[in-house]
This record gives structure tokens, sequence and C-alpha cells, in this order.
């Protein structure tokens, strides 16, 4: 078994802060009309996000310009769908629950959305390297996934 460097795995980074939520410089908040976010650190190889979902709130699909990454579910429960390209050329969305405690690692291509379907708020931990520059967001076609528009960091977040 090949041992996995925490320093450059980015789910055991978002698992770490998980771990010490008072060494967070912020507390976490909730908006009413919109998913609320605090980026908790900045290093050279990644960064860290804190994000907020009440019931309902939830992405669009989107990528993440190239940067592979990690989500942990700090508490409540999220649902993310994930899109691959079928046999038919139809997109496929495939859907999986975190709750609480849960997380998952990504690559570089990966393309998804993320909801709060259930009753109460939820806390995530996002980490991305390199950092974030641009995402990719996208809709579902008839026959492909279809670019919508392409945010960029600083502009639009």
């Amino acid at each position: 078994m090949t041992a996995v460097d925490i320093r450059l795995d980015h789910l055991a980074i978002a698992q770490r802060l998980a771990a010490h939520p008072e060494s967070w410089p912020v507390t976490p908040r909730f908006h009413a009309t919109e998913r609320w976010y605090h980026r908790l650190a900045s290093e050279p190889d990644y960064e860290v996000w804190l994000l907020t979902w009440l019931p309902g709130q939830g992405t669009d699909l989107h990528d993440h310009g190239g940067s592979a990454g990690a989500f942990h579910v700090f508490a409540g429960a999220l649902i993310e769908e994930t899109v691959a390209a079928a046999a038919t050329g139809t997109p496929r969305v495939t859907a999986r629950e975190l709750g609480t405690g849960a997380g998952r690692r990504f690559g570089t291509r990966h393309i998804h959305r993320i909801t709060n379907r259930s009753t109460q708020p939820a806390v995530s931990i996002h980490v991305y390297g390199p950092a974030l520059s641009t995402m990719t967001r996208y809709r579902i076609g008839a026959t492909s996934l279809d670019v919508v528009t392409v945010e960029r960091a600083g502009a639009q977040w």
C-alpha cells in the first residue's frame, strides 16, 4: 500500500480543518437567498473554502477550471450529482448523498452540482489545487453537455 502525502491530499486537508473548527477565522453564516462562502486558506499548491447551504440551496453544473480537489461535509447532508458521457452520447447523471463526516476527492475533469435537499442546514469544506482560476457552468442538452458561461476568479467570485 502506498502512503498518501496528506500535505497534498485535498480530502485530508479538508478533514484536518474540519477537526478544528475553533481555528477557522470566521464562524459559518447562512444567507436566505444564496450560499455563503469564505476562503479559509490560500497556499501555493491549494486553496480552501468554507461553504454553507440552507435547505434547497445548491450549485449549477460546473467544473473547476482544471483544478483537482475534494470536499468534506462538516455538518448536515449534501447531494452531489456528477455527469459523465453515456454510450448513447446523452450525458448521464449519477447522484450520491454525503452526510456529516463524508467527503470525496475529484480530478481535474470533474463536472458536478451540489445541493442541500435535506430539511437542515449544511456546512462543507472544499479544497482545490491549484487555486481556482475559472469555473465553467453547464446545462444538459439533448445529446451533449452545453457550456452556459465561464466565470473567472476575482470577477464573479
